[in-house]
């Protein structure tokens, strides 16, 4: 449903001007101040207001709030149990000690690999020895050739297991190095699951809304409840789509609520939301309060009329006293075609056509 441009105007001092023979019939256009509004419905909305939701699956064990309490940030408000995502936990705490193990020099696999490395070393050694002795013997023509490459052959094999045994430590560090990031990662990922069990106020303030019971069984995402600012609410206004054009950041709003339509409270738009709502199929702003709010339930239905538009002094008459086609009868002179401006339920804004010295005249076909 659209909503409606009103049209307020204010007298401006100067009376309205009758006919003394008949004043029911007759009378001038007169200057008046003329406010343009844009209506609008709303309600009262905390600021910061948020759910808080479930970030796990499982069953409320836990509800620790009432509606009306003011929390703190961090409190903790529920628990869920979800046996599973301990289980995971425990898990990820017993491999990463494994993992931590297997990086320890103490390590079988490790240790293992130390002691091939040693062994290898002292072949080598002897090896060594080995051929420097018969290099020794060949330059002196003690031994044949072949003897001294088989002795050669030897020394180069030993040195190849010594760097091959190396490489094997050095590869199944890397994996123990790997697999304790692995589960470092895992546990931190299984940990992080597992508190989110515990559901924590992210922002103080009052609850407003409880959204589900004790034992309850909720999904990842499910409202719990509705929390906020308890000192500090705004009017989210619903806005028709003909006439957010005209809605600017800083204009005047007028503010009732529909608990009590005789109080007025001033506000000022200070928010155009972004988004079109296809649910409500209109647009929202916010409006902050100028004048203090004592009424604080959220969710309050109000009223507003937005200011977009206000001229002084401008030349108007009775909307009844004007016919089709913009047309009035001036006394003495007949018909006259004037041009008009904003036209309310009960007023005329006259830009031409007449003046205030004009006396026209209703005609009552």
């Amino acid at each position: 449903m659209r909503t409606p441009i009103k049209i307020l105007i204010v007298a401006s001092g100067l009376a309205l001007l009758g006919s003394c023979e008949n004043k029911s019939n007759e009378t001038k256009p007169i200057r008046k101040t003329i406010t343009e509004t844009v209506f609008a419905s709303g309600i009262l909305v905390p600021e910061n207001q948020y759910n808080l939701t479930a970030q796990n699956e499982g069953n409320l064990v836990k509800l620790d709030f009432i509606e009306g309490d003011t929390v703190k940030t961090g409190d903790i408000l529920a628990i869920i149990e979800n046996k599973q995502y301990a289980y995971n936990a425990q898990s990820a705490d017993a491999l990463l000690s494994i993992a931590k193990e297997n990086i320890s020099p103490k390590a079988p696999a490790l240790k293992q690999a130390e002691t091939n490395i040693q062994l290898a070393q002292i072949r080598l050694n002897q090896d060594q020895v080995q051929f420097d002795r018969y290099k020794k013997l060949y330059d002196e023509n003690s031994v044949s050739r072949l003897d001294y490459e088989n002795a050669l052959l030897t020394l180069q094999n030993s040195k190849s297991n010594l760097a091959s045994q190396q490489e094997n430590y050095n590869l199944l560090k890397q994996q123990a190095d790997q697999q304790l990031i692995t589960q470092k990662s895992l546990k931190g990922v299984n940990s992080s699951i597992f508190q989110n069990n515990t559901i924590r106020a992210i922002l103080g303030g009052k609850i407003y809304e409880k959204k589900k019971q004790l034992g309850d069984y909720v999904k990842k995402g499910d409202a719990i409840a509705v929390i906020g600012d308890p000192d500090n609410l705004y009017a989210k206004l619903s806005i028709d789509e003909t006439n957010i054009s005209k809605i600017k950041l800083g204009q005047k709003v007028i503010v009732q609520l529909n608990t009590d339509k005789d109080k007025n409270y001033n506000g000022i738009v200070s928010e155009i939301y972004p988004a079109f709502d296809d649910q409500s199929q209109s647009f929202y702003c916010k409006v902050t309060f100028t004048d203090p709010m004592p009424f604080r339930i959220s969710g309050t239905q109000l009223q507003a009329n937005v200011i977009i538009n206000e001229k002084d002094s401008m030349l108007v008459i009775p909307r009844n006293y004007l016919d089709y086609g913009n047309k009035v009868n001036v006394k003495d002179k007949g018909t006259v075609v004037v041009e008009t401006g904003f036209i309310s339920t009960d007023w005329v804004e006259i830009k031409k056509g007449i003046d205030e010295n004009t006396t026209i005249i209703l005609d009552k076909k």
